[in-house]
């Protein structure tokens, strides 16, 4: 039987809270503008946490975004979809790279086809199926670069092991 991870519930909470507070920084792409802190920490929950507490740092991420009124329910899918598909991949291989493709695939693709009906049916916007690909992949790709650059120090310095080992249960 799985316990609470009393130390990944709050990694979770802490990446949550940066995710938060960083979620106003965005870098200019063209005639649209990209916000990668989700992304970033989308693959840092799903490397560091799992497929799980990664869903649910991005579901606790988007509903305060959404709550306190700078992020819209749009969130919700895009962020979801990511964290779980980067977290599985990284549970089951092992390697950052399919961890950072599930990213992107995850919330670039699967999670903007995903807010299709959530635009239609819950914010009553007339939207093409597609809508949201582009940019969510300009987005995510962003962040998932960041999250490549640091996840790679990380690793070629021994931090990553280490982080990994601490947030592991130990039976008592």
């Amino acid at each position: 039987m799985n316990r609470l991870n009393l130390k990944k519930l709050a990694a979770a909470g802490m990446l949550t809270a940066i995710a938060v507070v960083l979620s106003s920084i965005s870098i200019p792409v063209g005639a649209s503008r990209c916000y990668p802190v989700q992304h970033l920490i989308n693959v840092m929950a799903g490397v560091f946490l799992g497929p799980l507490y990664g869903v649910s740092m991005a579901f606790c991420t988007s509903l305060i975004r959404n709550l306190m009124g700078t992020g819209s329910l749009l969130a919700f899918p895009g962020s979801m979809v990511g964290a779980f598909l980067c977290g599985m991949l990284y549970k089951k291989t092992g390697h950052l790279s399919l961890a950072y493709l599930g990213e992107i695939l995850g919330t670039g693709v699967l999670g903007a086809l995903l807010c299709y009906p959530v635009a239609v049916f819950f914010m009553g916007k007339e939207t093409a199926v597609f809508a949201y690909v582009i940019p969510f992949l300009m987005s995510t790709a962003a962040g998932t670069c960041i999250a490549a650059v640091l996840t790679g120090a990380l690793n070629r310095s021994g931090a990553m092991d280490y982080m990994k080992r601490a947030l592991e249960v130990h039976a008592v």
